[in-house]
């Protein structure tokens, strides 16, 4: 079993900033990657930031530049600095992790913490 606990998110005015952790814990021997995806109501779940091995990152478009993505191999921690806010970036935010099993990649989300950008 493989457990992801999320932290960080809440309501923020635009221009604001907000810092999401997600630990991960269980069944781990190795980690392939870690990031976090968003979902927004009516709207399909979409990559916002990933990191692969050590330091091969990929951010979604609407988010390069704003937010950063940063990880503690050693506590299987992964944090997401989200930088000058808009409303367009209201969802909810699932961690996610990548896991290497039998020749393959598992993934794992988290159960997604509320991001709202309002005034």
């Amino acid at each position: 079993q493989v457990q992801l606990v999320e932290s960080g998110g809440g309501l923020v005015q635009p221009g604001g900033s907000l810092r999401l952790s997600c630990v991960a814990s269980g069944s781990i021997s190795s980690i392939y990657g870690q990031g976090w995806y968003r979902q927004a109501p009516g709207k399909q779940r979409e990559l916002v930031a990933i990191i692969i091995g050590n330091n091969n990152t990929n951010y979604g478009s609407s988010v390069k530049g704003r937010f950063t993505i940063s990880r503690d191999n050693a506590k299987n921690t992964v944090s997401l600095q989200m930088n000058n806010l808009q409303p367009d970036d209201t969802a909810v935010y699932y961690c996610n992790v990548l896991l290497p099993q039998l020749g393959s990649v598992i993934s794992y989300y988290g159960q997604g913490t509320q991001v709202t950008v309002s005034s």
